[in-house]
């Protein structure tokens, strides 16, 4: 399967995780890429954001949103992109969120939902999803468990 992973990363740590993901997808026989989201303004306040090139989702045959959370949120950049999307058709979708407080209630579960959301009011058929936490002994085993849980999916 043809799967593109469209990220949205500010520090590297988002991007990483997708880089994680891509290297388990083709280690399992799947055809994966990874595709980065640069805005061109907007970025700084979260408002009015602007795209150049954005990711042809045609090509692929599944798709996985990354992004990281941002004040207790799906990060700006990410939700104004989810809301440009076009009609995914059916297609598997699966979504991880990477954020560095510790508590599911400071907005890990939220924003991977709202991931979720935009994908399925698109006509994605969202199977596994992920919340990544950048903080503590356990963070290698975190991506590690998150990057399974979406590879089993496709």
């Amino acid at each position: 399967m043809k799967i593109g992973i469209i990220v949205y990363s500010q520090t590297g740590h988002t991007l990483l995780v997708a880089e994680n993901l891509k290297n388990k997808l083709t280690a399992a026989g799947h055809s994966a890429a990874v595709e980065r989201l640069v805005p061109l303004s907007g970025e700084k306040d979260g408002k009015n954001i602007q795209f150049g090139n954005l990711p042809d989702l045609n090509q692929y045959e599944g798709l996985v949103f990354g992004s990281p959370v941002q004040a207790f949120s799906l990060a700006p950049v990410m939700a104004a992109y989810m809301k440009q999307l076009p009609p995914l058709n059916g297609k598997k979708v699966a979504c991880f969120v990477t954020k560095g407080l510790p508590f599911r209630w400071t907005g890990g579960s939220g924003a991977v939902n709202r991931l979720k959301k935009e994908a399925e009011v698109r006509g994605g058929k969202v199977g596994a999803a992920g919340v990544i936490v950048w903080r503590g002994t356990s963070l290698d085993s975190n991506i590690a468990e998150v990057v399974d849980v979406i590879s089993k999916s496709f």
